[in-house]
């Protein structure tokens, strides 16, 4: 019987792990489209969301009966209410990763985004797809440390973020206003997904340690000296 239970709890932490494998081939692939205006591949994305979203109500029907039958307690009941958090974090990261398909859908057959932003939105899109995928290693290793790296990671993304928004308030901009809407639109659904995978690696530090992420950081971070000592 407890065999059949900690099956249970596996298969939770594998679903977990598909949809982070999904997500973050979502949000490559969906950079591809909207870069090269890729209709097919844009539509590929939408419809392929349909999956992340069954994945989360599996995951979650799964959860609550579970909790129903073994009223888990301590590490497990953990594991349990965690894991669901993490499903509504990865699921509303598969949603941006379609509304950047969405945009590339949109916009055919023309490009959504100018020649002169190519390189950042590219970056922004691989960094997005890193991030994720570390967070899928930190499900399967329960690892802590890769996990508080994460958002140390992502202070790269909100520097690619700002960076857009610098070329959107330069004077020379010479795109249009419709164009400037689709590039912070854009920009913020890259900032928002790297949120969403540095949310999944803290929910994995509170699984193992119990201890939320920000205040274990205060914990372990170095004493520097008093400024100007």
């Amino acid at each position: 019987m407890r065999d059949a239970y900690h099956e249970e709890l596996d298969s939770i932490g594998d679903s977990l792990v598909e949809m982070a494998r999904l997500v973050g081939s979502a949000i490559g692939r969906a950079t591809t489209a909207i870069l090269d205006s890729d209709l097919k591949l844009a539509e590929s994305v939408i419809e392929a969301d349909k999956k992340v979203d069954e994945l989360q109500h599996d995951l979650e029907a799964q959860a609550i009966a579970l909790l129903a039958r073994q009223q888990p307690v301590a590490t497990d009941l953990r594991i349990v209410v965690t894991s669901l958090r993490m499903s509504a974090d990865l699921e509303r990261s598969g949603d941006l990763a379609q509304h950047v398909a969405k945009l590339a859908r949109l916009r055919f057959p023309e490009r959504a985004i100018p020649h002169d932003l190519h390189a950042t939105i590219l970056e922004m899109g691989q960094l997005a797809q890193r991030l994720m995928a570390k967070a899928a290693e930190c499900i399967i290793t329960k690892d802590v440390d890769l996990a508080l790296q994460l958002e140390q990671d992502d202070d790269e993304m909100d520097l690619l973020h700002r960076t857009l928004f610098q070329h959107l308030i330069d004077d020379r901009w010479k795109h249009g206003i419709e164009t400037a809407v689709d590039v912070t639109l854009l920009g913020r659904y890259y900032e928002r997904f790297a949120d969403h995978a540095v949310a999944v690696a803290k929910r994995v530090v509170f699984l193992v340690t119990g201890e939320h992420a920000d205040e274990l950081q205060q914990d372990i971070q170095p004493v520097t000296g008093v400024e100007g000592a």
